[in-house]
């Protein structure tokens, strides 16, 4: 009798239902739809999940692996609240905030915590460090990890935002998400998945790269050169065991890896974007993205000629977002560093994410949240007259109605720089080394300081010409 009791006793400690590590004490759950939840529990076990905010009852049978699926409804943005797992014992989490939930992901310039680098500071954290406390903002990293066999589980743990937790998060995730809780007045969940140095081709998956021969997908561990640039290693690594988590949408800051490759980058990152969508079957849910920040790569030919690589590459960035439905591209042209790849204004960079999920996703009337672009030129004589879209407040110069930031070219395709100036909503461009030009460029540089906004947005680098 009383080993009949301590086998029963020892089958029910071992059956409680495990959770991936996203699914923990302190997370945010996606507001008002149906949200996903999975996990592990004994073969054929039925697993009862309570929702705390209604104490309604969910049930699954776990398969004969043990893995269990399933979605709950989620109610309006509040909390804390409980929700229970039994399958013959109890498991608890605690502390559940509802909310809005965002994946932050891309390399170095994502990945950057507040703290900044060795030598390389976050503007004017230490003091938005100090007032960071706030329960309604919780933050998730996720710990490195890179393979070729995809992953279901991963390393990290959910804190709410105060001063210790804050300084070693991502400064883009934080201040998109600071400014999203504050205007919105609901909890922030912020799941970061970022890797320094990554390339593009690392967060996708092998039937996606084969669009793009060049990208040599690894047959073995032995195929890996790099952790962080190889194809597939991350997506297997970090995004895998987050799919079909339930959220809002998607921040992204990557690109300068792939300065080199920029004449295949704006198909790459569609067909990224499409393939994250797919994955997790969640329709086309928002993806926001930055446009890298200018810095000079020095990329010397064997002829001594400067090549203008991330010039191409914020050129491809800009496309993805008039080929992409539900995407908007926050442009940093006036927020680089000449020589630090890894600039300082990191609340610019978050804050106008945020920018355009609050005007585009959420629906905030009465501000702008999306950069002017280049519409159309026409030549008039000497001078190019250049029209842009996005733009209903008209051009405006950084401090005047100039800008020091263009050139135009004749037929035979050299370019000079020009006089700009704004003329109400168009721009017009000369230089008398040109009298007959045909094409006009924009601050189509590895570096410069943007100098035309509207709205307090910057115009970003563009050119007329395909040379």
């Amino acid at each position: 009798m009383i080993a009949g009791f301590v086998l029963a006793s020892f089958l029910q400690a071992n059956a409680e239902v495990k959770l991936p590590a996203i699914f923990s004490d302190g997370m945010v759950m996606q507001q008002q739809t149906t949200a996903n939840l999975w996990g592990t529990a004994s073969p054929h076990k039925k697993v009862t999940v309570t929702t705390g905010w209604n104490k309604k009852q969910y049930y699954v049978t776990a398969d004969s692996k043990g893995a269990w699926k399933l979605a709950v409804a989620t109610p309006k943005a509040g909390g804390p609240y409980a929700i229970t797992f039994d399958d013959g014992a109890k498991k608890v989490l605690d502390n559940i905030l509802i909310g809005e939930v965002w994946l932050c992901s891309g390399q170095s310039n994502m990945e950057m915590p507040m703290k900044g680098f060795k030598n390389q500071p976050v503007e004017n954290a230490n003091m938005d460090i100090l007032h960071s406390r706030n329960p309604q903002i919780r933050l998730f990293t996720l710990k490195r990890t890179s393979t070729l066999v995809p992953q279901d589980d991963v390393v990290g743990s959910w804190s709410a935002a105060a001063p210790v937790s804050v300084r070693e998060f991502s400064a883009t995730a934080y201040y998109f998400g600071r400014l999203v809780n504050e205007m919105l007045d609901v909890p922030v969940g912020l799941v970061v998945a970022a890797w320094g140095g990554s390339a593009c081709e690392a967060w996708m998956n092998a039937d996606w790269l084969k669009a793009f021969p060049d990208a040599k997908i690894p047959q073995s561990e032995a195929d890996i050169k790099s952790k962080n640039r190889t194809p597939t290693v991350l997506y297997n690594g970090m995004l895998h065991p987050l799919i079909g988590m339930t959220m809002k949408g998607v921040i992204w800051y990557q690109g300068e890896d792939n300065y080199n490759r920029a004449h295949t980058y704006a198909d790459m990152f569609a067909t990224l974007i499409k393939g994250w969508r797919a994955d997790w079957n969640q329709g086309d849910f928002p993806f926001y993205y930055c446009q890298i920040a200018p810095y000079d790569y020095e990329i010397i030919t064997e002829k001594g000629k400067k090549v203008i690589n991330s010039a191409y590459l914020r050129e491809a960035q800009a496309q993805v977002e008039h080929r992409v439905p539900n995407t908007g591209m926050a442009v940093l042209l006036d927020a680089g560093m000449e020589k630090g790849i890894h600039p300082s204004k990191k609340r610019v960079a978050g804050e106008r994410l945020g920018l355009l999920a609050l005007t585009k996703t959420y629906g905030v009337e009465g501000v702008n949240g999306e950069s002017p672009c280049y519409k159309s030129m026409e030549v008039k004589n000497d001078t190019i007259i250049v029209s842009f879209e996005r733009a209903d407040m008209w051009i405006t110069g950084k401090d005047c109605f100039e800008s020091r930031l263009f050139q135009v070219a004749g037929e035979d395709r050299v370019f000079h720089p020009a006089k700009a100036w704004i003329e109400r909503s168009k721009m017009y461009v000369k230089c008398a080394q040109v009298p007959h030009p045909v094409a006009v460029r924009y601050g189509f540089e590895n570096y410069v300081e943007g100098d035309v906004y509207c709205d307090g947005l910057p115009l970003g680098s563009f050119r007329s010409d395909t040379w």
